[in-house]
């Protein structure tokens, strides 16, 4: 068994000695509760709590205390937030194109490349697209979003879906953009979901765009990768862009991201950057209008 040992103490602002009995085995973490008398419970807490405190006065310094099975509660206070201060432009922005052309790649290896500034936190492919029925088919399904800072600007990237199966959200995506990338790959050139981001997004508004001639590095013939280019800005011009002027970045998402080739790799996300800065204008807020929050319905 376990002997009982007793103090006696007086608490402020109570003018009564109390009398707390406890056992050792309470003491050191037991569920035994304790034997009281004299006082509430609330101040028997702030009594034992006390004791323990002072156990070295009574030579009982190798005593245990665990406070959540002797009924005491230990309370923390949250410290006041710093506030949130942007100091740079702020614009909305996301990947398009067919499926398969490298839309994810793209956003996880331009999070890369500006992490190694301190301007992004990188996102690998598997935490853009972290869905179970993405990773299980390997494609985007629902619109991800990163963030992510040049020199001049903060973005907001959306990766929207490429598949047709998914084009409403794709569309959802869109809606939010203030400037797009459209990914097109070397080696497909424009498909049908290229054709068809550039018709959706000219109609929700996206009217300025930066085009990217993604896997680079799987095409040997040079004249290849001319073609791709002037079939962009062709369509481009046909779907009412300004396929004259559009910027247009060549290189390889999946280079920049395993860090080989710079060339085509990190130099070629770079450049893409760049011409995010200087060919997608900043969008002027109205900020003194009435609030308007777009809600998806079914």
């Amino acid at each position: 068994m376990y002997s009982l040992r007793t103090f006696s103490f007086r608490l402020k602002p109570c003018v009564q000695t109390v009398t707390v009995q406890t056992s050792k085995r309470c003491l050191n973490s037991s569920a035994r509760p304790l034997a009281v008398s004299g006082i509430a419970f609330n101040n028997v807490k702030v009594a034992t709590f006390n004791f323990i405190n002072s156990s070295k006065v009574h030579g009982t310094s190798s005593i245990r205390f665990n406070s959540q099975r002797c009924g005491i509660i230990n309370r923390t206070y949250a410290t006041e937030s710093a506030k949130f201060k942007r100091g740079k432009p702020h614009v909305n922005i996301g990947t398009i194109g067919h499926v398969d052309h490298g839309k994810t790649t793209l956003t996880a290896a331009i999070t890369k490349c500006l992490s190694s500034k301190g301007q992004a936190q990188f996102k690998d492919y598997g935490e853009i697209d972290k869905a179970p029925e993405e990773k299980a088919r390997g494609i985007t399904i629902a619109t991800a979003h990163v963030e992510y800072e040049t020199n001049t600007r903060h973005y907001a990237h959306v990766d929207c879906p490429g598949h047709a199966d998914y084009i409403k959200n794709m569309i959802t995506g869109a809606a939010q953009m203030d400037g797009a990338i459209i990914v097109v790959s070397a080696t497909d050139g424009q498909m049908p979901q290229t054709r068809e981001h550039l018709l959706l997004a000219r109609q929700v508004g996206v009217s300025n765009l930066v085009v990217f001639i993604n896997k680079v590095d799987a095409v040997d013939d040079p004249e290849m990768l001319e073609l791709v280019e002037m079939e962009m800005r062709d369509l481009l011009t046909q779907y009412g862009f300004d396929g004259e002027n559009t910027q247009i970045i060549q290189g390889s998402a999946l280079a920049a991201l395993e860090g080989r080739d710079p060339e085509i790799g990190e130099k070629a996300i770079e450049k893409l950057m760049d011409a995010v800065d200087k060919h997608i204008p900043t969008p002027v807020r109205d900020l003194d209008k009435p609030f308007l929050m777009s809600i998806e319905g079914k």
